[in-house]
């Protein structure tokens, strides 16, 4: 090394290496995250007589929407879709309109056990869904609400409601208590203060909530399968795919064609909502 050349810092060499390192790091996560849904989507458009006689192939020599047809029409993916629609939009409405308030009670009001009754809220996930499986079997045959899909959306609000109610308390603590006071001298009462004030500075934390009541109840298997097996009118799309994969009959192609008929609306859901998303997840994480 030259009299005039100083040697490289540390930090020099560090920055350097990361600069190099995270567009190889981002580039292979991508590629291990999008190839099984990549390959799920070309083995979903090729014929079955070329999968078997290639089946190695990564890329299809002709297009075919066939297993699209069948899977909605023949296998009847187009009930099961409105089925799991009315389930999660429904879901999510009635979470949100119970968790808001909730929430915000346990933000802002000062009441006996309030710290208690945050950690009973998240006291519900100590418990596995088999646990209670059978209980609630049992107790919504005895109503008369197993085989409906309004029994499935109060199970999914159950299960949703604690959490939701824990994310959105986060957020409203995040909220400055002098706006809420301002709306207050306004005249406002504390439902329009909510309303009109808390919400829309709320936007990303209930899309965030939201999308994570709406995953659920779009996904989940277990409570539909028990409540809703003797029905299949009233299918989800969960329980349809669950019929493809235990039939040998179905082939392959079909079977990719209703995984993505499955995942598509949770995708399309995520990425049109992904700022308000990514604003929700990291609110709350410090109080401003």
């Amino acid at each position: 090394m030259s009299r005039g050349e100083r040697p490289m810092s540390r930090d020099r060499f560090e920055r350097g290496l990361f600069r190099v390192l995270r567009p190889v790091v981002i580039a292979f996560l991508f590629v291990i995250t999008a190839f099984p849904f990549f390959y799920m989507v070309t083995l979903s458009v090729r014929d079955i007589q070329e999968l078997i006689l290639d089946p190695g192939s990564l890329w299809p020599r002709a297009f075919t929407l066939d297993t699209y047809a069948d899977v909605l029409t023949r296998q009847g993916f187009l009930t099961f879709l409105r089925n799991s629609a009315i389930v999660s939009v429904a879901s999510v409405a009635v979470t949100l309109l119970i968790s808001i308030p909730g929430a915000y009670a346990v933000a802002r009001l000062r009441f006996f056990g309030r710290r208690q009754v945050h950690f009973l809220f998240l006291a519900v996930y100590l418990f596995p869904a088999i646990v209670l499986a059978i209980p609630l079997f049992v107790f919504f045959t005895m109503i008369r609400l197993r085989g409906s899909l309004a029994g499935l959306v109060l199970v999914y609000i159950a299960q949703t409601v604690p959490v939701t109610v824990y994310m959105l308390r986060n957020y409203f603590e995040t909220v400055p208590r002098s706006v809420e006071e301002a709306a207050a001298i306004d005249g406002c009462t504390t439902l329009s203060t909510i309303w009109r004030v808390v919400l829309p500075l709320s936007k990303p934390a209930l899309m965030a909530t939201g999308l994570y009541a709406f995953m659920i109840a779009w996904n989940e298997f277990l409570f539909a399968l028990l409540f809703l097996v003797d029905r299949r009118e009233n299918w989800t799309v969960s329980l349809g795919l669950s019929q493809l994969a235990g039939s040998i009959e179905i082939p392959t192609t079909v079977l990719m064609a209703g995984s993505v008929v499955l995942t598509l609306p949770i995708v399309i859901v995520f990425f049109a909502g992904e700022r308000l998303l990514t604003e929700g997840l990291t609110a709350g994480a410090e109080k401003g």
